[in-house]
């Protein structure tokens, strides 16, 4: 499961990287966890969920988000943020999957995942993996329309490099094209679904395994 990715890249840099428009964010370079807020770039509205203006697309911009979102009322601890998700055809987030307003990019420049390995200190190793040639890439990611609006990261059955050093689940990386992220910020749920499947590059190691 991603628990944790650095964005080591401004907000500039982002908004560069994804044709998006940088707003206000400050976002200046870092670690990110669940519970913290992190830059993604959306296409739906800023601060009331709906649909969109009629007959005109709203520009990709960068807007500051809390990575995790609150679970339905009947989970075991509704306290409990969800940071990630799998099934894609699970009631509680195929709404916000079929509405492309909810849809958004999460930049990142690597991603941690566990492994199957230990250290001498009996410690699980990390990984940090990235696709190759991307200095910035996008995850997959959906938001909610909460108090504070949040978001989640979708996953998929590790593969590759990922799969061999025994992660399990890695996230979806979107291809690294305008086509491709514009399907996913506009496109319908068939073609965006679709993108899920096929994911882009394959994860590669960027640095020795951490203990």
């Amino acid at each position: 499961m991603t628990r944790l990715y650095r964005l080591d890249a401004t907000a500039g840099d982002i908004a560069n990287a994804f044709g998006a428009r940088e707003g206000e964010d400050p976002w200046a370079g870092g670690y990110v966890a669940p519970l913290g807020f992190a830059p993604v770039v959306t296409a739906g509205r800023d601060f009331i969920a709906g649909p969109r203006p009629a007959g005109r697309a709203l520009a990709a911009r960068i807007v500051p988000r809390l990575w995790g979102v609150l679970p339905p009322p009947s989970a075991d601890d509704p306290t409990r943020r969800i940071a990630s998700l799998r099934n894609l055809d699970s009631p509680f987030w195929i709404g916000n999957l079929r509405n492309s307003e909810f849809r958004c990019l999460v930049p990142a420049t690597k991603a941690m995942l566990w492994g199957s390995g230990i250290d001498y200190e009996g410690r699980r190793l990390r990984h940090w993996l990235a696709p190759p040639g991307e200095p910035i890439f996008a995850m997959a990611g959906v938001w909610k329309d909460e108090e504070v609006p949040a978001f989640a990261i979708l996953t998929r059955n590790a593969t590759g490099p990922a799969r061999a050093a025994g992660c399990k689940v890695e996230p979806v990386v979107l291809p690294d094209s305008v086509e491709a992220r514009q399907t996913w910020l506009h496109g319908g749920w068939d073609a965006a679904r679709m993108l899920c499947e096929q994911a882009g590059a394959a994860l590669q190691e960027v640095e020795p395994p951490e203990g």
